[in-house]
C-alpha cells in the first residue's frame, strides 16, 4: 500500500527520512524543559534529524493520585508555546478529554491520543475536527491491525492526517511486549508509523521512580528491531536527569545519551529504505 505523507511543519512524516519525537514525559519546571530543548536542537542539527518536541501537560493515567501529573492545560500550553517560538520545533502533546482539543490545537502541531483512550470515539473525533495531525497510540489491548478503526474515525471526521504509534501489547502481568508483526500490520494501513521505544520498556505496577520500573537494557535491541521492520519515526522520551524525573524516571533516556543511541538507528533506517526501494514486493 502506498504510504501517506503527513506534513508536520517542514517534516514529511512517512517519507524516506527518519524523524524523532522526543522530550520529557511530562512538563516539569521551565529550566528542565529548556535544557532538554537546547540539547535536542544541538543533536538533531548535527545529525540532520527532524524533531518533533513532545511533553505532556497532563498525565491522567498515573498509578497513584499522589503522583505528579503535570501543570495542566493552560500553564502547560504556555510553556510549550514558548519552546515552539524559541526553538522552532513542531509540538506534540496528548489530550485526555474532548474539551481539551480546541485549546490544545491553538498551540500543538500534533494532538496525541493516549493508548488507553484510543477507542474513545468522542475524544478521537474532537481531536480530528481541529484539523491538526492526530497521533493515535496503539492501545495495549488492541490487535495492531485494529488500529485502522480509530484512524477511520478521524477520516470520517474529515481529517486523514493520522500517525500511528506502536508501544507494545499487554502480555501477562505488568509487561508490554513488542511484536514485530505489529509494524507490518500498521504499515499496511498506509499511515506513517512511529515506534515508541521508551514506553514499551516500562514495568507497569512498579513506581516509575523505582529503577525496576523500567528495563532500559532492552532499548537498543528493540529500537533496532523496530527500525529494521520499517517504521517512519521513533519516539524517545528524554530528560536531563532521568533518575529524578517526575514521571517515567525508570524508562526515559538521558538527553545527553541520545546522540550515540540514535546514530545506528539512522544508519539502519537508511539501509531499510534502500531495501524497500529495491524490493518493493517484499517490503
Amino acid at each position: 500500500m502506498e504510504k501517506k505523507i503527513v506534513k508536520v511543519g517542514d517534516i514529511n512524516c512517512g517519507a524516506d527520512e527518519l524523524f524523532l519525537i522526543s522530550g520529557p514525559c511530562v512538563i516539569e519546571e521551565e529550566s528542565i524543559m529548556m535544557r532538554t530543548a537546547e540539547k535536542l536542537k544541538e543533536v538533531c542539527e548535527r545529525l540532520n534529524l527532524p524533531l518533533i518536541y513532545k511533553s505532556s501537560f497532563q498525565k491522567d493515567n498515573r498509578s497513584s493520585a499522589k503522583y505528579y501529573n503535570g501543570p495542566g492545560l493552560e500553564e502547560g500550553l504556555k510553556l510549550l508555546q514558548k519552546i515552539k517560538e524559541q526553538f522552532g520545533f513542531p509540538i506534540l502533546s496528548d489530550i485526555h478529554y474532548p474539551d481539551q482539543a480546541k485549546p490544545a490545537a491553538e498551540v500543538l502541531d500534533i494532538i496525541q491520543i493516549p493508548a488507553y483512550l484510543v477507542m474513545q470515539t468522542t475524544l478521537v473525533t474532537e481531536a480530528a475536527k481541529t484539523g491538526k495531525v492526530v497521533n493515535l497510540k496503539h492501545g495495549q489491548f488492541l490487535a495492531p491491525e485494529n488500529m485502522i478503526k480509530p484512524a477511520e474515525k478521524c477520516i470520517e471526521a474529515g481529517n486523514s492526517n493520522v500517525i500511528l504509534t506502536e508501544r507494545g501489547y499487554t502480555f501477562g502481568y505488568n509487561d508490554l511486549i513488542v511484536d514485530p508483526r505489529a509494524f507490518y500490520h500498521m504499515n499496511q494501513t498506509g499511515f506513517p508509523v512511529v515506534f515508541d521505544i521508551t514506553h514499551c520498556i516500562r514495568k507497569y505496577g512498579i513506581p516509575s521512580s523505582d529503577p525496576k520500573g523500567g528495563a532500559r537494557e532492552f532499548m537498543p535491541t528493540i529500537a533496532r528491531a523496530g527500525v529494521a521492520a520499517g517504521v517512519d519515526g521513533v519516539f524517545i522520551e528524554t530528560h536531563p536527569d532521568p533518575t529524578n524525573a517526575l514521571c517515567d524516571a525508570a524508562s526515559q533516556l538521558s538527553v545527553y545519551a541520545l546522540e550515540e543511541f540514535i546514530k545506528p538507528l539512522i544508519e539502519l533506517h537508511q539501509i531499510e529504505v534502500s531495501y524497500r526501494s529495491s524490493n518493493p514486493v517484499l517490503a
